[in-house]
């Protein structure tokens, strides 16, 4: 599917079902699509994430029947997938500044109408990218669970607790002292970060990895393989976290809604990060994304 198309879809299928208790999962079932890059691009090309963005909505059309209807609270609490009355109020009167009874005595309320998506492309599918088929290959890491809405802050934590426990002592040029610092010797780990969509319901896998070079694999640790396939490869110059993050905001927003050969497939993508030139911090630091592709049609 287009990927505008997508987008517009997921918010259709949104509206549609305001009153049903429905998820993440469900919507990208509908459209075929893998949750991580949906949330992803929802996120990028609207400003909210999907839940946000179904919360604001709820929020909004039971202000509308407060006004409108003389349906008690508990009834519009339920009709909008809240369990019980206190919930449903904590989160309106966070979302409208006011509380429900306040909104039906005539309180103002935030307006959250349903949004209509446009894309202006700067650059759409001339952005700098290759399209490289790849021979299968296995990477090997330290893997842990993220939410899609929170796992921005919490995954540099998470790289930085790895550098501490396994990293920083060989970095410093000693030799590895435990299985899991000589597989991140054998296997260059930290060279590939990997988020894995096969959950579902909102989260995903994040890999701190290396190309799996054979040997132990220490207790804990995991592999994952990659099929054969053709891979958009995106270069990023400059420093971390900023140089990659906008180059992944001009993917989802520009290049996939502006690309007339090529769509997304597969449920993973990889960041890569040079780890023999320069610091991150660098003005041209050197990194990449890759994202699994397949021609349209």
């Amino acid at each position: 599917m287009e990927w505008l198309t997508c987008i517009r879809t997921a918010v259709e299928y949104i509206e549609t079902h305001l009153e049903d208790d429905i998820s993440v999962q469900d919507i990208s079932d509908r459209l075929f699509i893998s949750p991580f890059f949906l949330q992803r691009g929802f996120a990028l090309m609207t400003g909210y994430s999907i839940r946000q963005y179904l919360r604001n909505r709820r929020l909004y059309q039971a202000a509308v029947d407060l006004r409108e209807t003389d349906d008690k609270v508990l009834d519009i609490a339920l009709r909008y997938c809240y369990d019980t009355p206190e919930s449903f109020t904590k989160a309106f009167s966070r979302f409208h500044g006011a509380t429900p009874s306040q909104v039906r005595s005539g309180a103002a309320a935030n307006v959250f109408l349903p949004l209509t998506l446009s894309v202006s492309i700067h650059g759409g599918d001339q952005m700098e990218y290759t399209i490289s088929p790849m021979f299968p290959f296995k990477l090997i890491g330290f893997q842990k669970i993220f939410d899609t809405e929170t796992s921005y802050a919490e995954i540099p934590r998470f790289w930085d607790e790895i550098c501490e426990k396994y990293a920083d002592s060989v970095y410093a040029g000693n030799e590895p002292a435990n299985p899991y610092e000589q597989a991140l010797v054998d296997n260059c780990i930290g060279e590939y970060g990997v988020c894995i969509d096969d959950i579902g319901d909102g989260r995903f896998r994040y890999l701190i990895a290396g190309k799996y070079t054979g040997g132990e694999i220490p207790e804990g640790m995991v592999l994952y393989e990659f099929p054969r396939g053709e891979w958009a490869v995106f270069n990023c110059v400059g420093p971390l976290p900023d140089a990659m993050q906008s180059v992944n905001t001009r993917i989802f927003s520009e290049w996939l809604p502006g690309n007339p050969e090529y769509e997304i497939s597969g449920n993973a993508n990889v960041e890569w990060y040079d780890t023999v030139n320069g610091e991150k911090t660098d003005p041209d630091y050197h990194s990449a994304i890759w994202i699994p592709v397949k021609r349209k049609g």
